[in-house]
């Protein structure tokens, strides 16, 4: 019982060493990985959104626990139980009744972070309270947009393109930085990010918009261009905030759970900061409007 605890309690990652690649991975196992979770994703998504929505909870519930381990380095505490009750009550209201549920269960929640850390008279429990709120905001409030896409028209497919548009302009990154790369973008902050990169983000997305902004969703080249030049955009900015946290709390990963690739906030950072644009991006498209279902 000891040893489950001890295990399901959140931990510091490993600190942030020097990697001997120039990708920073071992790439043939961040390959194997990476095609593992799009085929999880994909049967997922192919069997009703719903059960998309519930996978997303559980990885925002992961992305929780990892982000509680981390802050530990800066000795910040915070309370993880309400916010993946938290996390996993406000997906359920998006995917229920809509984003606006979804808001008004984040205030809640919000609410109950901090009253657990405050009332608990823990030492900098008012850090700890915000600290655990800014956690629930990034993953939950982002999250919650991927969730709410399973109630659009074409739902499989915009989730399918939230996942493998960003996916894609970080194989393209990778791919032209590692043999390209020679002028950083900022390097004090992810010194292996390269303008020769981030072109490789912008080719590698424009040619993953065709088969599933054009095709798949069936929308004009004129969006499928949209997409294509801000998918890189957001998810390099996503990678750089995840990075610029990251090299304050001096960790390589937020987690170790995915072979060759860290954790799943270091998975899904793109994803988050991709998910609220391509939301309303996708209501514009179709000419819907927020709402509840």
């Amino acid at each position: 019982m000891n040893g489950f605890l001890a295990a399901i309690t959140p931990h510091p990652p490993k600190p942030l060493h020097q990697q001997r690649t120039r990708s920073g991975r071992n790439m043939p196992v961040a390959v194997a990985t990476a095609i593992v979770l799009i085929v999880i994703v994909a049967v997922s998504v192919a069997f009703h959104p719903f059960w998309f929505a519930v996978l997303a909870t559980v990885g925002f519930s992961i992305g929780l626990w990892e982000a509680a381990g981390a802050f530990l380095t800066r000795d910040i505490h915070v309370p993880v139980v309400p916010m993946i009750l938290g996390v996993a009550l406000m997906t359920a209201a998006t995917y229920l009744d809509g984003l606006a549920a979804g808001f008004l269960t984040f205030c809640f929640a919000a609410f109950f972070v901090a009253a657990w850390r405050i009332f608990g008279r823990r030492p900098n429990a008012v850090v700890d309270g915000l600290v655990g709120i800014f956690a629930l905001g990034w993953v939950g409030m982002s999250g919650i947009f991927a969730v709410a896409m399973a109630t659009l028209p074409h739902a499989a497919w915009c989730i399918v393109a939230l996942i493998l548009l960003p996916a894609a302009s970080d194989t393209g990154g990778l791919a032209l930085g590692m043999f390209l790369g020679k002028h950083p973008i900022a390097a004090d902050i992810s010194p292996k990010k390269s303008w020769e990169g981030f072109a490789g983000s912008v080719l590698f997305s424009g040619v993953a918009s065709w088969p599933f902004i054009h095709l798949g969703l069936g929308l004009n080249w004129g969006w499928t261009l949209v997409f294509a030049l801000v998918t890189p955009v957001l998810a390099t900015v996503g990678d750089f905030a995840e990075s610029l946290l990251k090299r304050y709390m001096g960790i390589k990963d937020m987690g170790t759970i995915f072979p060759g690739h860290g954790g799943m906030l270091d998975r899904i950072d793109a994803m988050l900061f991709c998910a609220p644009s391509f939301y309303l991006l996708y209501l514009v498209a179709f000419g819907l409007e927020v709402g509840p279902r």
